[in-house]
């Protein structure tokens, strides 16, 4: 299916050290996430990637490498690029995942990362309890502090992600601890839109400070439940907000 003819598309300002395959690859990868190119259909040819986004044939190619990789595209001989069925994307790739939550509707990105979130979270909550070192105990109550004094928006999301990687660092886990990784662009996402959209935000540090102090106490039962409590004020501010403000910037 070829793509509708339009201007070129301006590529964003690159920063020193970064490569044009990369972001030719981002442009590619989220017309195929956003359904603009669904599973099954032909990608355009080198020549049209060129002409859209004003860019070399050679870095079009690497940028087809790339999406080859992560699962999105294969390639057949004299048929070109054809986009691969959903199941095969690697949704857990951290380029991948930007894309799926920058092309998913916001609702429904925001719901399925609460679902990971409710699978992931107490259960790491409760091996921390268990595991934690002195070292991953003090990471815990940093991140918490830095909430505390972090003046505006920008410095509390960064803060409630730290939170919550540490806290699956604390679970001493090696397959779990790779998850915070792949997901904390999703999170930042998640706490952006809570942190603007909070009407009780008192609410928010001492829901955090009972889970560390559960994992201080080194009582198990105790973080899951408080880290289910957190989920749950989580999930009010969702269900709270208006249809249009969760798919809103």
């Amino acid at each position: 299916m070829a793509e509708r003819r339009r201007k070129p598309v301006r590529l964003p300002r690159r920063v020193p050290g970064s490569r044009i395959h990369a972001e030719l690859a981002a442009g590619i990868g989220m017309r195929i996430l956003d359904g603009t190119y669904a599973p099954g259909s032909l990608l355009p040819k080198e020549a049209e990637w060129s002409r859209i986004f004003a860019a070399s044939r050679t870095a079009v190619r690497e940028a087809i490498k790339t999406l080859h990789g992560k699962g999105l595209l294969v390639s057949r001989p004299k048929v070109g690029s054809r986009v691969e069925p959903r199941e095969r994307w690697n949704l857990l790739d951290r380029d991948v995942m930007a894309w799926h939550c920058a092309a998913m509707d916001r609702r429904l990105f925001l719901a399925s990362l609460q679902e990971v979130r409710r699978i992931l979270e107490p259960g790491a909550a409760m091996l921390a309890a268990r595991r934690r070192t002195p070292e991953q105990l003090a990471a815990l109550e940093a991140a918490l502090e830095a909430m505390k004094t972090a003046s505006g928006e920008v410095a509390m999301v960064e803060a409630d992600v730290r939170f919550h990687l540490a806290l699956l660092a604390a679970a001493n886990n090696d397959l779990l601890a790779p998850f915070g990784i792949i997901i904390e662009q999703a999170l930042a996402n998640m706490f952006d839109y809570t942190t603007r959209h909070n009407h009780r935000p008192e609410r928010t540090l001492p829901l955090h400070a009972g889970v560390v102090s559960a994992i201080a106490r080194q009582s198990p039962e105790e973080a899951q439940r408080a880290m289910s409590l957190l989920l749950d004020d989580t999930d009010e501010i969702l269900q709270s907000a208006a249809p249009a403000a969760v798919t809103g910037p």
